[in-house]
């Protein structure tokens, strides 16, 4: 990675100052390379010198000049200036950027791949919905985050294992289906009301009318809570699968589907118990088992186990992550949650510490509630039933491909607007058409070159001297660094940020640089060069979970 040459060198040049006393040893700061906004100021730029200024007292354009004066020459680098009031820039070689048109196409659909992760073994869940109802537009947010996530691990190195886990136990599955025995008692014209924490939407209503047409009343026929029992697994298994249809449609995929109800079978729950209670983190009181969580900073204690007897969500889950790190022996574990379990993080990171484990191995993003609009308006409902807008509603009116855009526009800690009406928009308004119209351009572009029989293989990267030529080389150099910068900040909205200014480039480059000519060496170099950024597209969505359409 050319930024992690960059620090290194800089690096170097700070130790070698320091033992040849030109400053005294000192601490040495993060050394920090980044883009400046101004290009006139270079392709990279450090504020290293501000750093060392204030540990050392020298000026920090002294410390600069003499950093410069001590750095290793690098191939990819044309020229290092001092800029006030300290900064350090660098700008490429023309000759090396161009180089990486052939890279990129050497690479083809494995450009951008780099060895961050060394094949650390992470376990990424994510949705985790209740089996209880359709998944609403709020869970797809969470599905499309962790999809892309997993991809751009996978793409840094990581070994990732997607992971959805089933909460099918507890108070809630017991409200499903007695909700839904009532419901199918309805449909039987017997007049009984649904239980006070029971759910009724009217999926509910839908899904025991489904069932009774196929069923019959059968059911009714059974002792009640046998009944309530096998028409509850009936209805949990109906909402799993279409949970799994939705978000097939969303290109979204698991490699485990992992059951709550699992933990209590083989074991896990009563393994972590004990080991919490050896450790001296268990306590009775009121009736009820207690995690300590205030031994580990917590402003309150926990409950583990109600006082008639049954786990709460918080017991599961600490099971549930003694299987993930103790058992499975993940590496990292990356939880992605809805907002409302936002006060759920702290103490999921006590009981983690708790178990032996660095809770910095433990990785949690919250994502923030979704606002539907239809350009002004506010969707709070939905239209077909009355009940909160489901995922797949939104999917009958944009694409699957609009859906996972939007949802990664926005970083998870921030609330977002979903907008229909700019959704639906077929120009260039819409970042999703004018993105993915950058790439049907460049497959227009390559289809007339095969329809001329023009043989780009050979072409002169070198004949690409013009700026906007150069501009967008600059900006599809950058990919492998987006990768990096989500894998190791975990926040997916960078790509789709990137692949508008990738798009913007290249319409821009499209404008003023005609690729076939009457110039055949500069046609055959251009082609190379359009080749290559349909390669560094592609690779963008693909990691985004889209499609890269040949023709609009």
């Amino acid at each position: 990675m050319l930024m992690q040459k960059l620090v290194q060198s800089l690096k170097q040049a700070v130790v070698q100052a320091q033992q040849t006393g030109i400053f005294v040893s000192t601490t040495l700061p993060e050394i920090v390379v980044e883009h400046p906004q101004n290009p006139e100021h270079g392709d990279y730029a450090s504020n290293l010198p501000l750093k060392l200024s204030r540990a050392t007292g020298i000026a920090p354009l002294v410390i600069a000049q003499r950093l410069v004066e001590l750095m290793p020459s690098m191939a990819e680098v044309d020229e290092v200036t001092v800029a006030p009031p300290g900064f350090i820039n660098f700008t490429l070689r023309n000759d090396w950027l161009t180089e990486q048109v052939e890279l990129i196409i050497s690479k083809g659909a494995s450009y951008s791949d780099i060895n961050l992760g060394k094949g650390k073994r992470t376990q990424l869940e994510f949705v985790s919905v209740n089996p209880t109802g359709p998944l609403h537009i709020g869970h797809g947010r969470g599905a499309v985050i962790g999809s892309t996530l997993a991809k751009v691990l996978v793409a840094a190195g990581y070994s990732v294992a997607r992971e959805y886990y089933i909460n099918d136990t507890g108070s809630q599955i017991n409200a499903f289906k007695r909700s839904l025995y009532a419901r199918y008692q309805q449909c039987l014209g017997t007049a009984v009301e649904l239980p006070t924490n029971g759910y009724f939407g009217n999926y509910l209503v839908d899904l025991a009318k489904e069932i009774f047409r196929e069923q019959g009343d059968r059911f009714i026929k059974l002792p009640e809570e046998e009944a309530i029992q096998k028409l509850g697994e009936i209805g949990l298994n109906r909402i799993m699968e279409g949970i799994k249809r939705d978000l097939k449609l969303l290109d979204v995929n698991f490699d485990v589907w992992f059951s709550e109800q699992s933990l209590y079978r083989h074991g896990q729950y009563e393994k972590a118990m004990a080991l919490l209670r050896d450790k001296g983190y268990i306590t009775k009181k009121e009736n009820a088992v207690w995690f300590v969580s205030t031994a580990l900073g917590e402003d309150k204690d926990n409950v583990l186990v109600r006082s008639d007897g049954s786990p709460t969500y918080f017991a599961s889950d600490i099971a549930y992550h003694y299987n993930k790190f103790l058992e499975r022996q993940f590496d990292k574990v990356i939880n992605i949650w809805g907002a409302d379990h936002q006060g759920h993080v702290s103490r999921m990171r006590a009981v983690v510490s708790a178990l032996g484990i660095d809770p910095e191995r433990l990785k949690v993003i919250i994502c923030q509630l979704v606002t539907l609009r239809r350009g002004e308006e506010i969707i709070r409902v939905s239209k077909r039933s009355g009940d909160l807008i489901t995922l797949r509603e939104l999917m009958d009116e944009v694409n699957p491909d609009i859906c996972r855009f939007f949802f990664l526009s926005r970083s998870a800690d921030s609330q977002m607007d979903f907008d229909l009406e700019l959704a639906k928009k077929q120009s260039v308004d819409n970042p999703v058409y004018y993105v993915q119209y950058a790439h049907a351009r460049i497959a227009s572009i390559l289809r007339l070159a095969r329809e001329r029989e023009i043989n780009y293989e050979q072409g002169d990267v070198s004949l690409l001297t013009s700026e906007p030529e150069l501009t967008l080389i600059r900006k599809m150099v950058l990919l492998p660094e987006i990768v990096e910068t989500v894998a190791n900040t975990l926040e997916p909205h960078h790509l789709p940020y990137y692949a508008q200014d990738l798009a913007t480039v290249f319409h821009s480059f499209y404008k003023q640089c005609r690729v076939i000519s009457e110039d055949k060496a500069l046609t055959r170099a251009r082609l190379k060069l359009v080749r290559a950024a349909q390669i560094v597209l592609s690779k963008t969505l693909h990691l985004m979970g889209m499609t890269a359409p040949e023709q609009m």
